[in-house]
C-alpha cells in the first residue's frame, strides 16, 4: 500500500510537467543539433541538452499549472491536472517547479554552456510571466506571442553545439514560432467552450471558426516558406526541400479543408497533422544531414 502510494505521488509530480509536450519539444531539439554539427553530435552532449531541456521545459510547464489552477478546475480538458485533484498542493508544485528550473539551469550551465542556459531560463520567463500572468486571460493574440516560448528549444539545441547563434537558428525558430498558432487554434476549435467559459480569449472563442481557419492559412503559408528557407540557408539537400515542400502543401489543403467545414472534427484532423507535421520535418532535416 504504502509503495501504491508513492508511486501514484510521483506520477502526479510526473504529470505536472507535461510530459507529451516536453517529448515534442525534444523532438526539435536532436534534429536541431544535427543540422548544427554538421553530423552527429556527440552522444553525451545531445543527452545533456536533453536532460536540461527536459527539466526548464517541466518547470516551466509546472509554474503554468500553479498559474491556472482555478481556471483548469472548471475546463474540461483541464480537471485532472494534479492541482485541481489535490494530488499535488499549490505549494509544494510551486517549489518542485522552481527547483527544476535552478536544476536546469545549473546543469546547462556548467555541462553545456551559459548560453544554452540562459536561453532556457529565458524561456521560462517568457512562458511564465509573458504568456501564462499577462497574455493568456487578456489578449486573442496570447498563443501568437506566448507561443515563441516553445521555439526557444531549437536555439539552445543549437547554441549547445556551436556556442552561438545565426540566421539558420533563427529562421528554424521562426519554424516553431509560425508553426504554433495553427497547431493550438485547432485544438482550441475543439476547447472554445471551455475557453469561453472561463473568459481566456483564445481566437477560437471570441471569433467565427472561419476567421481561424483564415488565420491558420496565413500562418501556415509563413511557416512553409519560412521552412524552406530554412533549408537553403542551412544548407541541406533534397531530401528536406522536398519534404519542407509537400508537407506544407498538406499543412495549407488542411487549413482550406478546416475553412470549407467549420467543424472540431476536422480541426482535431488539422491539430493531429500538425504533431505529424514537426516530428517528419525535424526526422527530414536529421536524415538529410546524416546521410
Amino acid at each position: 500500500m504504502p509503495a501504491t502510494r508513492a508511486r501514484a505521488r510521483v506520477a502526479s509530480y510526473v504529470a505536472l510537467t507535461k510530459p507529451r509536450i516536453i517529448e515534442l519539444l525534444l523532438v526539435t531539439t536532436v534534429p536541431t543539433m544535427i543540422v548544427a554539427q554538421r553530423g552527429l553530435p556527440p552522444v553525451w552532449l545531445m543527452a545533456a541538452v536533453i536532460f536540461g531541456g527536459a527539466l526548464a521545459a517541466g518547470g516551466a510547464n509546472a509554474l503554468n499549472m500553479v498559474i491556472d489552477r482555478d481556471i483548469d478546475s472548471v475546463m474540461q480538458r483541464t480537471q485532472n491536472r494534479p492541482l485541481v485533484t489535490g494530488a499535488v498542493s499549490p505549494r509544494n508544485a510551486l517549489v518542485f517547479a522552481v527547483l527544476l528550473e535552478v536544476a536546469a539551469f545549473v546543469w546547462l550551465w556548467l555541462v553545456v554552456n551559459l548560453l544554452s542556459a540562459v536561453l532556457a531560463t529565458s524561456a521560462t520567463l517568457f512562458y511564465v510571466f509573458v504568456y501564462s500572468l499577462w497574455l493568456k486571460r487578456r489578449s486573442e493574440r496570447n498563443i501568437v506571442i506566448g507561443g515563441a516560448a516553445g521555439a526557444v528549444p531549437v536555439l539552445v539545441g543549437w547554441t549547445a553545439v556551436q556556442g552561438r547563434l545565426g540566421w539558420a537558428p533563427l529562421l528554424l525558430f521562426a519554424v516553431i514560432f509560425y508553426w504554433t498558432p495553427p497547431h493550438f487554434w485547432a485544438l482550441a476549435v475543439r476547447y472554445r467552450d471551455d475557453y469561453a467559459q472561463v473568459g481566456v480569449p483564445m481566437l477560437p472563442a471570441v471569433r467565427s471558426i472561419r476567421t481561424v481557419a483564415l488565420r491558420i492559412i496565413a500562418y501556415t503559408v509563413v511557416l512553409w516558406a519560412t521552412s524552406i528557407a530554412f533549408g537553403f540557408v542551412a544548407e541541406l539537400g533534397v531530401l528536406y526541400l522536398a519534404t519542407a515542400l509537400t508537407t506544407g502543401v498538406v499543412f495549407v489543403a488542411l487549413g482550406v479543408r478546416l475553412l470549407r467545414h467549420r467543424t472540431p472534427q476536422v480541426a482535431m484532423g488539422l491539430f493531429n497533422w500538425s504533431i505529424t507535421y514537426v516530428v517528419v520535418l525535424f526526422g527530414a532535416m536529421a536524415v538529410d544531414r546524416l546521410v
